[in-house]
């Protein structure tokens, strides 16, 4: 059985709250870039922003794979995005799981800020398809880590 660490240290166990997602079936490009749009902001923001994008209405902002992307009205400086659903899915149930954990531990909910936001490719479960004449081709799927810490900004504890 693995050990699964945090990406980040040096954290305040006071002030900080951990949450991750381990081997969730979504793919690693799209899981960086919306951690990448949510870094930095506040939890209420970021569960709104998340949940328009599941809804299609706010693109998130691809700044890595962009070469053939389409541009989007809503995004001034990086044009180019995409709506990344199940990803957005999936890192706002990693986020909800960090709030209550923050809600546990006597942390005020309405002054947290994302200051950790991570997403790592995992494991590859392989696969094969059959094909003629008894060959067959590779089917990999890429499985991704998703890691959100949590600070409280302002306030007393």
């Amino acid at each position: 059985m693995p050990k699964w660490g945090y990406s980040v240290t040096g954290l305040d166990p006071e002030t900080t709250v951990k949450a991750s997602g381990r081997e969730l079936r979504v793919s690693p490009k799209a899981a960086v870039e919306v951690c990448a749009a949510i870094r930095g902001m506040k939890l209420d923001a970021a569960k709104a922003f998340l949940e328009q994008v599941q809804q299609k209405k706010k693109s998130v902002p691809y700044r890595k794979h962009k070469k053939t992307l389409p541009h989007r009205k809503d995004l001034q400086k990086i044009a180019a995005g995409r709506y990344p659903v199940k990803a957005a899915q999936k890192i706002l149930e990693v986020l909800e799981s960090a709030e209550s954990n923050a809600i546990y531990k006597g942390l005020d909910s309405e002054n947290l800020k994302i200051v950790h936001a991570a997403a790592y490719s995992g494991i590859k479960i392989k696969r094969f398809i059959p094909r003629a004449m008894g060959r067959a081709t590779p089917k990999n799927e890429n499985l991704c880590h998703v890691e959100i810490v949590l600070a409280q900004v302002g306030g007393e504890v």
